[in-house]
């Protein structure tokens, strides 16, 4: 049988529904194989543009925390769960959660597609188990830390208050705090910072 005849006996058993083509459908198992995601390769392509670092809230606690002296690297790989920001010889970490991706409780944003269910409820299990086992080992290390959601960047003065309220855990010195703050708000609002927030990953 010719190379010919066996690629169009393929094709045809693709348009009968037999088997569908691998470049329109891509098939995912995760690991215990009970949900499976299908995906298109739009789908796929508009997944992968959301963003993982450097994101607005992300920014948005950046700015705070340098308004309040607070120094930080935002390259933690080296730290479980790599927290947003860290700063080592303080030990305090911080972690930007998306409130879709981490499942913020009571927020209406940690909502829960309904295509695929399966996949994503399996998915955010993990997540969660994930994030909960990373900040456990990151506690026995001695770090002190703090989860701020994607939701609550949107509201300055909380997120001013939640930093303000680190900085005090770690010994920064109170008038210090102060000073920084108002440097802040001169620039343009609490911290100069843009009310403008996109969604965080």
């Amino acid at each position: 049988m010719s190379r010919q005849t066996i690629s169009s006996k393929r094709r045809s058993a693709g348009r009968d529904g037999v088997r569908m083509p691998f470049r329109r459908l891509a098939e995912k198992a995760i690991s215990n194989e009970a949900a499976r995601l299908f995906t298109t390769r739009a789908t796929s392509a508009r997944m992968a543009r959301v963003g993982q670092a450097g994101t607005a809230p992300e920014l948005a606690v950046r700015r705070a925390c340098s308004a309040v002296g607070m120094r930080y690297r935002t390259r933690n790989r080296d730290l479980p769960g790599r927290p947003d920001l860290a700063n080592r010889s303080r030990k305090w970490a911080i972690f930007v959660h998306g409130c879709f991706w981490h499942r913020h409780p009571q927020c209406a944003r940690a909502t829960l597609p309904r295509t695929n269910a399966a996949y994503w409820r399996a998915k955010f299990v993990r997540n969660v188990e994930r994030d909960a086992a990373a900040q456990a080992h990151l506690r026995s290390l001695g770090f002190a830390l703090v989860t701020i959601w994607e939701c609550e960047t949107a509201n300055l003065e909380t997120l001013r208050a939640t930093i303000s309220a680190l900085a005090r855990r770690c010994n920064y010195e109170v008038s210090k705090i102060g000073v920084a703050a108002a440097r802040g708000r001169s620039k343009g609002g609490a911290f100069g910072l843009s009310r403008r927030i996109r969604p965080r990953r």
